[in-house]
C-alpha cells in the first residue's frame, strides 16, 4: 500500500507552516528576556540560522532506526530549523525531525505555547479528522503527544515527542502510521524513546 496523500500533505504543511498565517510550529517564536530566564540567555539571542551542528544533529538524532531499505530519506534546512523526512513506502508510514532554534532560548511556557491547538490544527488539516489521544512528559526534558488521525477512511496513529535538546534547541519527532500497524509503530517508538513510548 502507498503512503496516503495526506501522509504527504501533512508533511507539506509542516514544513511550510511558517507561511501559513498563525502558523508557528516552524518557527520558533522569540521570547523576551525575563528574570526567569538564565542568563546567559537573557542577555543577548544568537542567530536564527542553523549551523553545521544543528545539521549533523538532525540527520544522526535517530542513529539507524530509519535507515533500512524500507526507508528514504530528505531534508530541508531553513531559519530556525533543520527539517528531516524519512518516508517508508511499503510500510505506510513516515517520521518527521526537526531540530527547532529558539534564538533568545525558551522555557516551560514557551513550549507549553508553542505546541499548542493551533499548531496541531496546522499539522493536521489536511486530514478529514484527529483527535488528541495522550500528553504526558518524562522528567522536564522530555513530551509525548499522541493523536488518532482519518483520512480517506484510513485511521493513523501519531506520536510527536519533544525534546528539550540545549538552552536554545528543541528536538522534535513525528510518526505517523496506520492504526493496524500499531504494534510495529509500538517498536519503533519504544527504539526511539524507551523512557517515554507512549503515555500509556
Amino acid at each position: 500500500m502507498k503512503i496516503k496523500n495526506s501522509i504527504f500533505l501533512a508533511g507539506v504543511v509542516f514544513l511550510s507552516s511558517c507561511e501559513i498565517p498563525g502558523a508557528v510550529l516552524s518557527t520558533p517564536a522569540l521570547p523576551a528576556a525575563d528574570a526567569t530566564r538564565p542568563a546567559e540567555i537573557s542577555s543577548g539571542c544568537i542567530s536564527p540560522d542553523p549551523a553545521q551542528d544543528d545539521i549533523d544533529r538532525a540527520l544522526g538524532f535517530t542513529d539507524d532506526i530509519f535507515s533500512g531499505s524500507d526507508w528514504a530519506r530528505s531534508y530541508t534546512v531553513e531559519s530556525s530549523r533543520v527539517f528531516v523526512t524519512f518516508a517508508a513506502d511499503p510500510l505506510s508510514a513516515i517520521a518527521f525531525v526537526e531540530a527547532l532554534i529558539f534564538p533568545c532560548g525558551y522555557g516551560e511556557p514557551d513550549l507549553d505555547a508553542f505546541f499548542n491547538g493551533e499548531n496541531w490544527r496546522v499539522i493536521f488539516e489536511n486530514y478529514e479528522s484527529y483527535q488528541a489521544a495522550s500528553e504526558c512528559k518524562s522528567g522536564e526534558s522530555l513530551r509525548l503527544y499522541q493523536f488518532d488521525a482519518v483520512d480517506e477512511g484510513y485511521e493513523y496513529k501519531i506520536n510527536y515527542w519533544a525534546l528539550n535538546d540545549t538552552d536554545t534547541r528543541v528536538m522534535g519527532l513525528m510518526i505517523v502510521f496506520l492504526a493496524e500497524s500499531k504494534p510495529l509503530m509500538d517498536d519503533y517508538s519504544f527504539a526511539l524513546f524507551p523512557e517515554l513510548a507512549s503515555c500509556k
